[in-house]
């Protein structure tokens, strides 16, 4: 069921790009087999047992970027399945290009909004959520476009199993702390101490660095206790123009 009723606030700049012919040629071969379109207020349950033609825990990668990170923890965790969605259309192409080249039979693509994807799984049915540099939105009349908020943060809690773990990074300090507020005020998460090397280097990380910008790694996990549902207390805000 797809519900138009309200329009989402983006927490991403809307990036199409050109793809190259490795990226055209790898989409053309494998979208219709590992690609999963994303459509605002499609509230259809998605199998991911179905999806991936297996069960086995899965990993929910938001923002992947060009998708070499997520390609590389594939390839070494070949026992969880790992759903990448992103907007950038080279981006696509490129980790599709990546799973073809590999041959990673646990990776799954979707295009389109995060946030509406996450509607579609099933509470408790996601091993771990990465939110990787996310868009900090630095202006201040633009945070409320940021993922890290506490709806968002309500719902990717609930699609964790009990012991999940969500795990966010950063390079602007001043998300962090946001994000690292946030996070602690979730009732339903319990902050986990930082893990070195506990996911590869990305372009994004890379530039931060480059710049003189600290990286800032938050874990956290499911606590097993009760905690309000998702959404009770969601509101829909219009974006502003």
């Amino acid at each position: 069921m797809t519900d138009t009723s309200a329009r989402p606030i983006r927490t991403f700049h809307p990036r199409r790009g050109r793809m190259s012919s490795r990226h055209a040629d790898a989409h053309a071969a494998l979208w219709p087999t590992h690609g999963l379109t994303v459509l605002d207020g499609d509230r259809t349950p998605l199998d991911l047992p179905e999806l991936f033609g297996r069960d086995a825990p899965a990993v929910l990668e938001i923002g992947f970027g060009m998708g070499d990170a997520t390609a590389a923890m594939a390839a070494a965790d070949p026992a969880r399945n790992y759903l990448g969605v992103e907007v950038h259309t080279p981006g696509v192409g490129n980790l599709l290009a990546l799973v073809g080249e590999l041959g990673l039979a646990n990776v799954r693509v979707a295009r389109g909004d995060a946030m509406q994807l996450v509607h579609r799984i099933a509470p408790g049915a996601l091993d771990a959520v990465h939110v990787f540099f996310p868009d900090p939105w630095p202006k201040a009349r633009h945070h409320k476009r940021r993922l890290i908020q506490p709806a968002n943060v309500a719902l990717l809690r609930d699609r964790l199993r009990a012991g999940g773990v969500l795990h966010c990074a950063t390079d602007w300090p001043e998300y962090a702390e946001a994000m690292a507020a946030t996070l602690d005020a979730d009732p339903g998460l319990r902050r986990l101490p930082s893990m070195p090397h506990a996911r590869p280097e990305t372009k994004f990380e890379r530039r931060g660095a480059a710049a003189g910008r600290p990286i800032a790694d938050l874990r956290y996990t499911r606590s097993s206790g009760a905690v309000p549902p998702a959404g009770a207390a969601e509101t829909v805000v219009p974006p502003s123009l």
